[in-house]
Parts: structure tokens; C-alpha cells; sequence
């Protein structure tokens, strides 16, 4: 059973909020019940929310937390008289104090999105995602020059997700390529990646855990087999030490914790928030 419910309410998509929110519950011992809110721009809407707020501590006798991001001060007003959960809001919390010392009047911009279509910084990641999703495991070797990044390490190693997860959080052009046993008796990269090795960075992962992932895909082949995940692990870790390629377990990490290893240790020069 959750011990709270959460509420993320914006006036946007919610996912500041809610990405806010989670890091500073994750300070606690809890698993509460996420509702996110989102697009509450009008009263009406508002309205709306407080009801759904307050019948859900009424429901479950204890009181929700509330983490709001809503520009609309008529709107933030409504949610602060009605609700009868814990508020707490970020814009108050940490904009107005910011204004008051920078001297400057923020955008007060209704959600991250907003001005999408006009934004270079959304175009650049959405070029970024589309670059990435055609060079995930290794489909082309066109335009590698253009990459920020070229992930390499054996099949399910954690590649695509990490690949995705740069292209889209931080707009960084992110290509991924399997090293397969072919490269291994070769003794040396894929000659379309040499070019290029200041962009590389290796993934690897324990073969107990990477044959529990590749089971999962293809039961009872030698490809999940123990065995042949230790002989490609060994062949993979042999060929970045011997190419000078920086590299990192993903067994215990999270996707997050490994992108900011690869980006504290290549330094992109492109990086779009």
C-alpha cells in the first residue's frame, strides 16, 4: 500500500514538477501514488484539481502533497485557498527569490514547451533523437563525424537506453554500435569508429546480469548463454583497454548515473537544456 499521494499539478506538462518532486521524495522511506496534473491553465481547471485534491485525503484520511509549478498567479490562487493538501510551490519557493536578487523579472513562460516550434534548443534535440534512433546498434555509419558521442560495448549492455536518454535530455547527437565476436578475433574497433575514438565510450556489464537480460530476449541460446556473455564481456573489456577507451559498468547503475559518467569524462562541446 502507498503512505501518500502526490499530486504534480502545472500548468504545462507537469514533468518539472514531477521531476522535482520525485527528487526530493526520494530523500524518504516511501512509496507514494504519483497523479500528475497537468495543462491546469484556467480557474475552472484549478477548481477541478482542488476537488480531486481534497477527495483523495478525505478518502485515505491523511493529507496529499501537492508540488505545483503554476505560472498563472489567478490560477496558483485558486489551488492555494481550496486545496487541503500540503502546497508546496516551486515558483515561489525559489523564482521570486532569484528575481528579487538578480534584479530581473523572470519569463513566467506557462511550461518548458511552450514556444517549441520557435526554439533552436528543441529543434537541436529533436535532431538529436532522429540521429540517434538511426544510428542505434550500429544501423549506419553515416555521418559518425556528426556524432557528440559513439557508444560501444556487446548486445544488450545498455546502449540504446543511454543513447536515448542523451539524445533527449541533453540533445547530444548519440550514436551506438554492438561489438560482436567478428571485431574480437580482429583484435581492433570497427574501422568505421576509428576515426573517431575521442567520441567513444565503452559500456560493459557482469555476465551473470547480462545473461539474466539476454535470456529474457532469446531463452535457452548460446547467445544468453554464461558462457559465451563471460567470452564477450572478456573480449569487449580487452579491446577498450587496448584502443584506450574510456569505459563503465552498467550492472548497478542507473541510466542517469551513466550518462553523467560519459559526459564528466568526454565533455561534449554541444549540450542543449
Amino acid at each position: 500500500m502507498h503512505s501518500r499521494t502526490v499530486f504534480f499539478v502545472s500548468d504545462g506538462t507537469g514533468i518539472t514538477a514531477e521531476t522535482f518532486g520525485n527528487a526530493i521524495l526520494a530523500q524518504f522511506e516511501m512509496k507514494p501514488r504519483h497523479v500528475r496534473l497537468p495543462f491546469v491553465d484556467t480557474v475552472d481547471k484549478a477548481h477541478q484539481a482542488v476537488r480531486q485534491i481534497n477527495h483523495c485525503g478525505e478518502v485515505e484520511g491523511k493529507k496529499p502533497l501537492v508540488f505545483t509549478t503554476l505560472v498563472n498567479m489567478e490560477v496558483l490562487k485558486t489551488l492555494q485557498d481550496g486545496c487541503q493538501g500540503m502546497l508546496l510551490d516551486m515558483f515561489s519557493t525559489f523564482v521570486h527569490p532569484l528575481e528579487q536578487e538578480l534584479g530581473i523579472k523572470s519569463h513566467h513562460r506557462v511550461g518548458r514547451f511552450s514556444d517549441a516550434s520557435h526554439s533552436k534548443e528543441y529543434s537541436d534535440r529533436i535532431a538529436a533523437i532522429n540521429f540517434s534512433l538511426a544510428h542505434d546498434d550500429g544501423q549506419s555509419h553515416h555521418d559518425l563525424a556528426g556524432a557528440d558521442v559513439i557508444l560501444v560495448g556487446v548486445s544488450r549492455s545498455g546502449k540504446t537506453p543511454t543513447s536515448l536518454y542523451l539524445a533527449m535530455q541533453c540533445g547530444l547527437k548519440t550514436a551506438n554500435y554492438p561489438l560482436i565476436p567478428e571485431d574480437f578475433e580482429r583484435r581492433q574497433l570497427p574501422p568505421a569508429l576509428e576515426p573517431h575514438r575521442k567520441k567513444i565510450f565503452g559500456l560493459t556489464i557482469q555476465a551473470e546480469r547480462l545473461a539474466e537480460i539476454r535470456n529474457e530476449r532469446r531463452p535457452n541460446s548460446r547467445y544468453a548463454s554464461l558462457d559465451n556473455c563471460r567470452a564477450e564481456i572478456a573480449g569487449a573489456e580487452a579491446m577498450m583497454r587496448r584502443s584506450s577507451i574510456r569505459w563503465l559498468s552498467t550492472t548497478t547503475k542507473s541510466i542517469e548515473e551513466i550518462a553523467t559518467t560519459i559526459l564528466q569524462e568526454l565533455r561534449p562541446e554541444r549540450l542543449v537544456y
